[in-house]
Protein backbone atom coordinates (compact mmCIF):
# COMPACT_ATOMS: atom_id res chain seq x y z
CA UNK A 1 0.00 0.00 0.00
CA UNK A 2 1.38 3.63 -1.13
CA UNK A 3 2.43 5.56 2.01
CA UNK A 4 1.02 9.55 1.76
CA UNK A 5 2.76 12.26 3.77
CA UNK A 6 -0.27 13.89 5.62
CA UNK A 7 1.05 16.58 7.74
CA UNK A 8 3.22 18.86 5.95
CA UNK A 9 5.44 22.14 7.34
CA UNK A 10 7.06 24.42 4.67
CA UNK A 11 7.43 27.87 3.59
CA UNK A 12 5.96 28.31 -0.22
CA UNK A 13 7.13 31.24 -2.61
CA UNK A 14 5.45 31.28 -6.09
CA UNK A 15 6.74 32.64 -9.50
CA UNK A 16 4.45 33.72 -12.23
CA UNK A 17 7.27 33.21 -14.85
CA UNK A 18 7.64 33.52 -19.05
CA UNK A 19 7.73 30.16 -21.15
CA UNK A 20 11.31 31.85 -21.74
CA UNK A 21 12.08 31.92 -18.06
CA UNK A 22 10.75 28.87 -17.62
CA UNK A 23 12.95 27.19 -20.28
CA UNK A 24 16.08 28.75 -19.28
CA UNK A 25 15.49 28.02 -15.40
CA UNK A 26 14.87 24.34 -16.54
CA UNK A 27 18.38 24.08 -18.20
CA UNK A 28 19.96 26.01 -14.99
CA UNK A 29 18.50 23.52 -12.51
CA UNK A 30 19.87 20.66 -14.35
CA UNK A 31 22.44 18.95 -11.97
CA UNK A 32 20.64 20.52 -8.78
CA UNK A 33 17.00 19.03 -8.84
CA UNK A 34 15.70 15.91 -10.01
CA UNK A 35 12.27 15.72 -11.60
CA UNK A 36 9.75 13.45 -9.30
CA UNK A 37 8.47 9.76 -10.08
CA UNK A 38 4.96 11.35 -11.15
CA UNK A 39 6.20 13.05 -14.22
CA UNK A 40 3.55 15.32 -16.19
CA UNK A 41 0.09 15.00 -14.15
CA UNK A 42 -3.24 16.45 -13.61
CA UNK A 43 -4.05 17.76 -10.44
CA UNK A 44 -7.96 18.52 -9.82
CA UNK A 45 -9.24 20.39 -6.80
CA UNK A 46 -12.08 21.38 -5.14
CA UNK A 47 -12.35 24.25 -3.07
CA UNK A 48 -14.47 25.15 -0.93
CA UNK A 49 -15.78 28.31 1.12
CA UNK A 50 -18.54 30.18 2.44
CA UNK A 51 -21.75 30.98 0.60
CA UNK A 52 -20.54 34.64 0.59
CA UNK A 53 -16.96 33.82 0.21
CA UNK A 54 -15.68 34.68 3.33
CA UNK A 55 -12.45 32.69 3.31
CA UNK A 56 -11.30 33.98 -0.38
CA UNK A 57 -12.48 37.14 0.73
CA UNK A 58 -10.14 37.17 4.41
CA UNK A 59 -7.26 35.71 2.29
CA UNK A 60 -6.69 38.09 -0.13
CA UNK A 61 -6.73 40.37 2.60
CA UNK A 62 -2.87 39.18 3.90
CA UNK A 63 -3.79 38.66 6.96
CA UNK A 64 -1.33 36.50 9.82
CA UNK A 65 -3.37 33.78 9.73
CA UNK A 66 -5.67 32.29 6.94
CA UNK A 67 -6.91 28.95 6.34
CA UNK A 68 -8.51 27.01 3.55
CA UNK A 69 -10.21 22.94 2.88
CA UNK A 70 -10.13 21.51 -0.68
CA UNK A 71 -10.52 18.23 -1.77
CA UNK A 72 -8.09 17.12 -4.11
CA UNK A 73 -7.25 14.13 -6.78
CA UNK A 74 -4.63 12.85 -8.98
CA UNK A 75 -6.71 12.82 -12.73
CA UNK A 76 -10.29 12.35 -13.06
CA UNK A 77 -11.26 9.91 -9.86
CA UNK A 78 -13.87 7.59 -9.72
CA UNK A 79 -16.28 7.13 -6.97
CA UNK A 80 -13.63 4.25 -5.49
CA UNK A 81 -10.41 5.98 -6.64
CA UNK A 82 -8.60 7.82 -3.65
CA UNK A 83 -8.67 11.49 -3.05
CA UNK A 84 -7.21 13.69 -0.43
CA UNK A 85 -9.27 16.34 1.66
CA UNK A 86 -6.68 18.96 2.82
CA UNK A 87 -6.53 21.40 5.46
CA UNK A 88 -4.12 24.11 4.39
CA UNK A 89 -3.24 26.63 6.93
CA UNK A 90 -0.67 30.01 6.70
CA UNK A 91 0.90 31.79 9.74
CA UNK A 92 3.42 34.22 9.42
CA UNK A 93 4.57 32.94 6.09
CA UNK A 94 4.56 29.41 7.50
CA UNK A 95 2.27 26.51 5.46
CA UNK A 96 0.91 23.84 7.73
CA UNK A 97 -1.54 21.46 5.47
CA UNK A 98 -2.63 18.38 7.15
CA UNK A 99 -4.73 16.27 4.52
CA UNK A 100 -6.64 12.78 5.04
CA UNK A 101 -7.10 10.11 2.10
CA UNK A 102 -10.12 8.98 1.19
CA UNK A 103 -12.67 7.38 -1.97
CA UNK A 104 -14.18 10.49 -3.47
CA UNK A 105 -17.71 8.48 -2.78
CA UNK A 106 -16.86 8.75 1.03
CA UNK A 107 -15.80 12.15 0.69
CA UNK A 108 -18.61 13.21 -0.87
CA UNK A 109 -21.27 11.34 1.76
CA UNK A 110 -18.38 13.59 4.59
CA UNK A 111 -18.88 17.02 3.23
CA UNK A 112 -21.95 17.07 1.42
CA UNK A 113 -23.90 14.81 3.97
CA UNK A 114 -21.88 14.97 6.87
CA UNK A 115 -21.64 10.99 7.04
CA UNK A 116 -18.16 10.53 8.84
CA UNK A 117 -15.51 8.34 7.51
CA UNK A 118 -14.42 5.16 8.97
CA UNK A 119 -11.28 6.02 9.72
CA UNK A 120 -11.05 8.94 12.61
CA UNK A 121 -7.92 10.78 13.38
CA UNK A 122 -6.77 13.59 14.80
CA UNK A 123 -6.55 15.74 11.32
CA UNK A 124 -10.07 14.56 10.64
CA UNK A 125 -11.26 16.10 13.97
CA UNK A 126 -9.49 19.05 13.07
CA UNK A 127 -11.42 19.30 9.57
CA UNK A 128 -14.88 18.10 11.86
CA UNK A 129 -14.30 21.75 13.13
CA UNK A 130 -13.60 23.54 10.61
CA UNK A 131 -16.97 22.37 8.90
CA UNK A 132 -18.67 23.49 12.04
CA UNK A 133 -17.72 26.65 12.11
CA UNK A 134 -17.42 27.82 8.36
CA UNK A 135 -20.45 25.37 7.19
CA UNK A 136 -18.27 25.31 3.50
CA UNK A 137 -19.68 24.21 0.17
CA UNK A 138 -17.96 23.48 -2.94
CA UNK A 139 -17.49 27.06 -4.25
CA UNK A 140 -14.77 26.63 -7.32
CA UNK A 141 -12.85 23.53 -9.66
CA UNK A 142 -9.14 24.16 -10.46
CA UNK A 143 -7.15 22.01 -12.35
CA UNK A 144 -3.76 22.33 -14.06
CA UNK A 145 -1.21 19.88 -14.95
CA UNK A 146 2.01 19.68 -12.77
CA UNK A 147 5.70 18.75 -13.11
CA UNK A 148 7.83 18.84 -9.70
CA UNK A 149 10.90 18.20 -8.79
CA UNK A 150 13.40 17.42 -5.39
CA UNK A 151 16.63 18.91 -4.68
CA UNK A 152 19.55 16.22 -5.28
CA UNK A 153 21.14 17.23 -2.00
CA UNK A 154 17.76 17.82 -0.05
CA UNK A 155 14.91 16.09 -0.98
CA UNK A 156 12.85 18.78 0.93
CA UNK A 157 13.20 21.16 -1.41
CA UNK A 158 10.30 21.16 -3.93
CA UNK A 159 9.94 22.99 -7.11
CA UNK A 160 6.58 22.93 -8.92
CA UNK A 161 5.74 24.09 -12.14
CA UNK A 162 1.44 24.12 -13.06
CA UNK A 163 0.77 24.96 -16.64
CA UNK A 164 -2.75 24.64 -18.14
CA UNK A 165 -4.79 25.86 -15.09
CA UNK A 166 -8.22 25.58 -15.89
CA UNK A 167 -11.62 26.44 -13.59
CA UNK A 168 -15.35 26.37 -13.75
CA UNK A 169 -17.96 27.54 -11.41
CA UNK A 170 -20.50 24.93 -11.73
CA UNK A 171 -20.26 21.00 -12.44
CA UNK A 172 -18.75 20.94 -9.26
CA UNK A 173 -17.75 17.73 -9.12
CA UNK A 174 -14.01 15.91 -9.37
CA UNK A 175 -15.48 13.23 -11.48
CA UNK A 176 -17.01 14.79 -14.62
CA UNK A 177 -13.84 15.37 -16.12
CA UNK A 178 -11.49 18.40 -16.34
CA UNK A 179 -12.39 20.68 -18.22
CA UNK A 180 -12.64 24.52 -17.66
CA UNK A 181 -11.72 28.25 -18.27
CA UNK A 182 -7.90 29.15 -18.49
CA UNK A 183 -7.00 31.38 -15.73
CA UNK A 184 -3.22 32.64 -17.44
CA UNK A 185 -2.05 34.02 -20.77
CA UNK A 186 -1.08 30.95 -22.79
CA UNK A 187 2.59 30.17 -22.12
CA UNK A 188 2.94 31.85 -18.66
CA UNK A 189 3.54 29.03 -15.78
CA UNK A 190 3.04 29.27 -12.23
CA UNK A 191 6.44 27.99 -10.46
CA UNK A 192 5.80 27.07 -6.59
CA UNK A 193 9.10 26.43 -4.26
CA UNK A 194 8.88 24.96 -1.02
CA UNK A 195 11.35 24.68 1.18
CA UNK A 196 11.93 24.00 5.05
CA UNK A 197 13.77 26.87 5.97
CA UNK A 198 16.05 29.06 3.78
CA UNK A 199 16.53 29.17 -0.07
CA UNK A 200 20.01 27.84 -0.92
CA UNK A 201 22.01 30.04 -2.36
CA UNK A 202 22.51 28.85 -5.79
CA UNK A 203 19.27 28.51 -6.31
CA UNK A 204 18.51 32.16 -5.18
CA UNK A 205 21.58 33.43 -8.01
CA UNK A 206 19.91 31.52 -10.49
CA UNK A 207 16.58 33.25 -10.21
CA UNK A 208 17.94 36.28 -9.64
CA UNK A 209 20.28 36.06 -12.83
CA UNK A 210 16.64 35.17 -14.69
CA UNK A 211 14.91 38.15 -13.09
CA UNK A 212 12.65 35.88 -11.91
CA UNK A 213 10.84 37.18 -8.25
CA UNK A 214 8.58 36.13 -5.91
CA UNK A 215 4.56 37.04 -7.25
CA UNK A 216 1.70 36.84 -4.54
CA UNK A 217 -0.17 34.74 -6.87
CA UNK A 218 -2.80 33.11 -5.51
CA UNK A 219 -5.19 30.28 -8.40
CA UNK A 220 -8.53 31.05 -6.23
CA UNK A 221 -7.57 34.38 -5.32
CA UNK A 222 -7.37 35.40 -9.01
CA UNK A 223 -10.07 33.61 -10.30
CA UNK A 224 -12.14 35.58 -7.11
CA UNK A 225 -11.17 39.05 -7.88
CA UNK A 226 -11.23 38.92 -11.68
CA UNK A 227 -13.97 36.63 -12.61
CA UNK A 228 -16.26 35.70 -9.50
CA UNK A 229 -16.28 39.61 -7.93
CA UNK A 230 -17.11 40.85 -10.96
CA UNK A 231 -20.21 38.60 -11.48
CA UNK A 232 -21.64 39.92 -8.58
CA UNK A 233 -20.60 43.68 -8.54
CA UNK A 234 -20.60 44.33 -11.97
CA UNK A 235 -20.25 48.46 -11.27
CA UNK A 236 -17.20 47.92 -9.36
CA UNK A 237 -19.47 48.09 -5.59
CA UNK A 238 -16.66 46.50 -3.59
CA UNK A 239 -13.00 47.78 -3.79
CA UNK A 240 -11.01 44.28 -2.91
CA UNK A 241 -7.07 44.30 -1.92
Amino acid sequence: MTKYQDVFKRIEKKYLISAQQHQALMLQLQGYMTQDQHGLHTICNLYFDTESYELIRHSIEKPVYKEKLRLRSYGVPKSSDTVFLELKKKLKGVVYKRRIPLSLEEAQRYLLHHEQPRKQSQILHEIDWFLKRYQPVPKIYIAYDRMAFFGNEDASLRITFDQNILFRESILELSKGNWGKPLLKSGNVLMEIKIPGAMPLWLSRILTGLEIYPNSFSKYGNIYKYHLLPQVFPKGGIICA
